[in-house]
């Protein structure tokens, strides 16, 4: 059957067996001890990435020419942009939704009322990761010199949610969706 048409379910079956991805802590850790790598399968509806640790393993030989180095090449994913950097993962707007967004906001920036612009900040659906803050204080800030230029009031700080939401990945009530861009790049699609 076709990767398309089979259910979501059927395919994480299908890789969860095939490259022995559900083993106990334990057996992971005799297995990184031993030099195999380690896979994790991470699926969101139709989407999915399968991670994988450093070490020998028969996915990097049967996968090769569709493995990506997420310290290259960032997964990007419903706007976000993840990458590894510096031992740790780093989130951030994926560039041409930050392009979009800024270009966006700089034509609002002396159209719109204070308070207009003010929800529209504080409506963006991105998770306030650090980064993903600092680029969009980078906006913010864009938006208040063409404003300052044109006299008109600045946008407060407020607009910007600093906190995260916090939801449970496998449980609990689902945190709202972000409106994504068209395209997903950097993992596969099922």
């Amino acid at each position: 059957m076709h990767p398309r048409r089979q259910g979501p379910e059927l395919i994480d079956a299908k890789l969860i067996a095939k490259y022995g991805i559900s083993l106990s802590r334990w057996a992971r850790a005799r297995r990184k001890k031993a030099g195999i790598a380690n896979l994790q399968y991470i699926r969101y509806r139709r989407f999915f990435v399968l991670l994988a640790t450093h070490g020998k393993h028969r996915f990097f030989e049967e996968e090769a020419d569709r493995i990506h180095d997420a310290r290259k090449r960032p997964i990007t994913f419903w706007g976000f942009s993840v990458s590894y950097r510096q031992g740790h993962p780093h989130v951030r707007i994926q560039q041409t939704d930050y392009s979009l967004l800024k270009a966006r906001m700089l034509d609002a920036a002396v159209r719109q009322a204070a308070e207009v612009l003010w929800a529209s900040f504080r409506a963006l659906p991105y998770e306030p990761y650090a980064p993903v803050r600092r680029q969009i204080l980078n906006i913010l800030r864009a938006v208040n010199r063409r404003r300052k230029l044109a006299g008109l009031p600045l946008v407060e700080v407020t607009c910007i949610r600093m906190r995260r939401r916090i939801c449970r990945p496998f449980g609990g009530a689902p945190g709202p969706s972000p409106t994504p861009s068209d395209g997903v790049s950097g993992a596969a699609d099922a």
